[in-house]
């Protein structure tokens, strides 16, 4: 953004003079500009925390199976700590991306041929699983629990067989993402509360 003084930029980059600004503008652009400020020191706060807290726990591990002289090493899997006095609990969580390749279509083409060659009836509750699991998202895509959800079926016909032999060799892991989920104990029960880290569920104060 282009400062200029005695002039305010708009948001199509025209400078236009201070004077020319209506006071309820300027006061909603101080508004947001504070507002801005105040998020980007929070969202420092947060990297700084995450980062450190990655760190922290990683360290603990190496340190944990270290005593039985194996290194495994810290910064990757889920994980659960608890405090000592069981009130608190840390969880290190992987969320993992899973896409299908174009061998997925194989699957699908081989599974139809197994339901086409099987009876009715007893069978038709199978169609229905398998329909739901193909159904695509607005993006095209599938969903990946649905479909692997289909390989524990017990079914042992030898093209179905072949269809699932397919789904797993289709399946990739693309990305993974790691998360950082902070608990407290609710009074004396066994249920947890996490402590919040995102503006949503914070409650104002």
């Amino acid at each position: 953004m282009t400062t200029t003084p005695g002039y305010m930029q708009d948001a199509q980059g025209h400078l236009v003079p201070e004077g020319m600004v209506a006071p309820i503008d300027k006061l909603r652009d101080q508004t947001v500009r504070a507002i801005v400020d105040q998020a980007r020191g929070a969202s420092a706060v947060l990297a700084r925390f995450k980062g450190n807290t990655f760190s922290d726990i990683a360290h603990f591990i190496e340190i944990s199976t270290g005593q039985y002289g194996v290194k495994v090493g810290g910064e990757k899997g889920n994980v659960t700590l608890y405090s000592f006095d069981g009130r608190y609990k840390v969880q290190r969580a992987v969320q993992e991306t899973i896409k299908f390749d174009e061998r997925l279509r194989a699957a699908k083409a081989l599974i139809d041929e197994c339901i086409t060659e099987w009876s009715a009836g007893s069978r038709d509750e199978i169609k229905v699983l398998v329909n739901d699991a193909f159904k695509v998202d607005k993006e095209g895509d599938v969903s990946t629990n649905r479909v692997l959800g289909l390989r524990r079926l017990n079914i042992h016909d030898e093209k179905w067989q072949r269809a699932m032999q397919a789904i797993g060799d289709a399946f990739t892991v693309v990305g993974s993402r790691s998360y950082i989920r902070v608990y407290e104990r609710v009074g004396d029960t066994d249920q947890y509360k996490a402590i919040a880290l995102d503006v949503a569920a914070v409650e104002a104060r």
